[in-house]
Parts: C-alpha cells; sequence; structure tokens
C-alpha cells in the first residue's frame, strides 16, 4: 500500500515513514507526488485542520493521503499555542520565534504552573472519501531553556519528568514509543489493523 504524507516537515516525514515501513506501507513526501499550493488551515481544532489537509491532497494526487495537525497546550495559557503552535510568533516554521515567544509567555509562571501537553490528531483520508481520525497526547513541563539537540518545534523546552529529559534529548525510537505523534500513528494504525 502506497500512502502520501501531506507534510515537508522532515522530522515528521522521518518518523511517519518509519511506522508505516512497519506494516509494509510506503509513505511518501507530498513533494514527490505533487506540487500544489498548501491547504490554508482555517480549522477550529487540530482534529479538523488534520482533515482540510488530508481531503485537500487526496483529491489532488488521487491517492490515500496522511496528515496531521499537532502542537503544544500550556495549561495556564489557555488553549495555546495549540492550533497556532507552528506560527505562534507571526511566521510559520519559525521554531526559534516561536520558542522565544512561549518562553516570554510563561515567564511570570513556575513549578506546575508549566504543565503542558503536545497533542497530535493523524487524519487518513482515501480519495473514495473514507476517512479514519486518531489522537494522541503527551503529558510534560514546558521549561523556560534548551536542552537537547535532537527533535524540532518546541521539543528542547518540553521536559518529561519521568525520563528526566526533555523530548529533544530522547533518542528517535524512545521518543516514537511516548511522543503525541507517536501515540497517535499507533492508534491509527490500530485501526487499520481492525480493518
Amino acid at each position: 500500500m502506497k500512502i502520501v504524507l501531506a507534510t515537508h516537515n522532515k522530522g515528521k516525514i522521518r518518523e511517519f515513514q518509519k511506522a508505516f515501513s512497519e506494516i509494509g506501507w510506503e509513505a511518501i513526501p507530498i513533494a514527490d507526488v505533487a506540487h500544489v499550493p498548501e491547504p490554508e488551515e482555517t480549522g477550529t481544532s487540530f482534529k479538523e485542520n488534520a482533515l482540510i489537509k488530508a481531503r485537500y491532497y487526496a483529491k489532488a494526487v488521487h491517492l490515500p493521503v496522511l496528515s496531521d495537525d499537532s502542537g503544544i497546550i500550556a495549561d495556564v495559557l489557555g488553549d495555546k499555542p495549540g492550533i497556532y503552535s507552528a506560527r505562534y510568533a507571526g511566521v510559520h516554521g519559525d521554531d526559534e520565534a516561536n520558542n522565544q515567544k512561549l518562553i516570554r509567555d510563561l515567564s511570570s509562571y513556575t513549578g506546575d504552573d508549566r504543565k503542558g501537553r503536545y497533542v497530535c490528531v493523524v487524519a487518513l483520508v482515501w480519495p473514495d472519501g473514507r476517512e479514519l481520525t486518531a489522537e494522541g497526547t503527551c503529558e510534560g513541563i514546558i521549561r523556560d531553556f534548551y536542552q537537547g539537540q535532537g527533535g524540532f518545534g518546541y521539543d528542547p523546552l518540553f521536559y518529561l519528568p519521568q525520563y528526566g529529559k526533555t523530548m529533544a534529548e530522547l533518542p528517535m525510537e524512545e521518543k516514537n514509543k511516548i511522543s503525541h505523534r507517536g501515540r497517535a500513528l499507533r492508534a491509527l494504525l490500530e485501526e487499520l489493523k481492525k480493518e
């Protein structure tokens, strides 16, 4: 089975390809299949945005498409950055600016007030309109300093007390087991196995 990954993010592509290779599926990045403008993410939830992207690309490439929408949520900030995580500081994909804005927004909070979570919803849409979604979360503490060289996005700030490490310090294998994206993918793969 061949599916298209609706992302240009190299970190996500690696994670998705590894997960799908384990069930014998070939996962190819959208850039290898089509050159179409990205859809506007107008949803009000991670699920809505994941489905918007998957539906859009499935129509464009006539193949099953996997997309995700994910982000980080700081409890004391309500649902922020949330669905705006990738463009929290204004420019889409500027990890450094996004991290610095989150550090500033949490600067007056300490201890348990810095709790938060990563959330990911994955959506798989077939050209015939069939859809499957799954959600995963990962709880942690959002720090105000960087630690670790791995991962991407907010990973160097996201501390996992049970591991004594940030998400950016975990080896890929370990990260995939506990991350929001890893959990969402496993839930999706479990649903696929039932079919």
